[in-house]
């Protein structure tokens, strides 16, 4: 009868199937340095100055896409980029992180034809 339990067994299969999408946003304007620290970034600038950029995107690999465009549109430095997650972190001064990450929503948009978030600040 044990043959008879496996038939009412279901198999479930799960797969990722990624849209084309930026799913965060985010500025830290003047963030406090241990945020600096813990994250393992170097501001290379007055903290009081600085700013984190922090977006996630799917396919995971368009985050080397945005991390080019970023640093062509200001003069932010790269803090992170994962191919594999879609996680790209940007530091520099408050202005410029907004005028990359809002050149980034733009070309993804425009170009790539993804569905982008808005820029949020803390």
């Amino acid at each position: 009868m044990d043959w008879l339990d496996d038939r009412n067994k279901q198999r479930i299969v799960q797969e990722l199937v990624p849209g084309k999408q930026i799913t965060l946003a985010h500025l830290i304007a003047n963030p406090d340095p241990l945020l600096y620290e813990k994250l393992g970034l170097n501001p290379g600038m007055d903290c009081s100055r600085a700013a984190i950029g922090i977006l996630t995107v799917s396919p995971a690999e368009t985050a080397i896409i945005m991390a080019d465009v970023a640093m062509k549109a200001a003069s932010v430095d790269l803090g992170f980029v994962d191919r594999f997650s879609g996680s790209l972190i940007i530091t520099g001064t408050v202005s410029e992180v907004e005028a990359s990450e809002q050149a980034i929503l733009d070309y993804v948009r425009d170009v790539l034809k993804y569905t982008v978030c808005g820029i949020t600040r803390t």
